[in-house]
């Protein structure tokens, strides 16, 4: 499959963060097949060299980078060095984070500060040091991913989901902000998938079971979240909300807010309950 954004940038250079699983992979697989060159970066540099081999396998160009996005001087270095490599950038996938939660009052300031700076700020660091090359091109597209925990807000997900809805208001500020320098942005926010973003947790057993089993009664897989993500970014989406059922929350929202939020509290003590079956 040729993506639209593959016509739509013919130098394909792409950069990549938490490149070496999930959903990461899954956007490095299919772009490696249209023959990108990809800068993938990732915490695990032993996975990450392991997955380089298959993507170059598939017909990509690699360069890895050993990378903790919530480092600011070490993402400076990691952006200006692969911008030294390639000479420019076409997309930038703002993809690296993790998952965690607990009730708010017992969830740690520590692990606040934790995932803020994993999910929230690892973001604006790679928007700051790639907007300027953006504009210098006039051309690009950013691709953040949040989740549709930014809209859900399910309880003993205080962290997670703040962090998420603050990607999405990036994205929104972004995407005005850049128009006029011919700069793309979408924002990614897929309901669960098959993931191990449960793994990497540092809330308690209730949150880490029901977020699995949310998980693991999935029918989405990463390849084709990732598919739809590029198909639907290829036609300049903003808001890249999957799958359809995830839309109609959205609008249920929107709609009748104190009813939805009523639903998301009874859905998740259901799966709560189903967890520890």
């Amino acid at each position: 499959m040729t993506y639209a954004l593959t016509q739509q940038h013919p130098s394909k250079r792409a950069f990549i963060t938490g490149a070496a699983s999930g959903l990461g992979k899954a956007f490095c697989i299919e772009l490696a097949q249209d023959g990108w060159t990809l800068g993938i970066a990732d915490m695990n540099i032993d996975q990450l060299n392991i997955a380089a081999k298959e993507f170059e396998s598939l017909g990509a160009k690699t360069i890895c980078f050993h990378l903790d996005v919530s480092n600011r001087e070490q993402y400076q270095k990691v952006a200006v060095d692969f911008l030294e490599k390639v000479g420019g950038i076409d997309l930038l996938f703002n993809n690296a984070g993790v998952g965690d939660g607990g009730m708010f009052e017992e969830y740690s300031l520590d692990n606040w500060e934790w995932m803020t700076r994993v999910n929230q700020f690892s973001v604006i660091y790679g928007c700051h040091f790639f907007i300027p090359t953006f504009k210098k091109q006039k051309s690009g597209h950013i691709l953040n991913t949040a989740s549709l925990a930014a809209i859900s807000c399910a309880p003993t997900m205080g962290a997670y989901n703040v962090t998420k809805a603050a990607v999405v208001a990036i994205s929104e500020t972004l995407y005005c902000e850049l128009m006029d320098h011919n700069v793309k942005v979408s924002c990614l926010q897929p309901a669960y998938f098959k993931t191990n973003i449960a793994q990497g947790g540092r809330g308690g057993e209730i949150v880490k079971k029901t977020t699995q089993f949310f998980i693991d009664h999935s029918r989405l897989e990463a390849k084709e979240v990732a598919q739809e993500i590029l198909h639907r970014a290829g036609k300049g989406e903003l808001y890249i909300i999957l799958p359809k059922a995830a839309e109609k929350q959205w609008k249920m929202k929107r709609l009748a807010p104190t009813w939805y939020r009523k639903m998301v509290k009874v859905k998740f003590l259901e799966a709560a309950r189903r967890a520890f079956r």
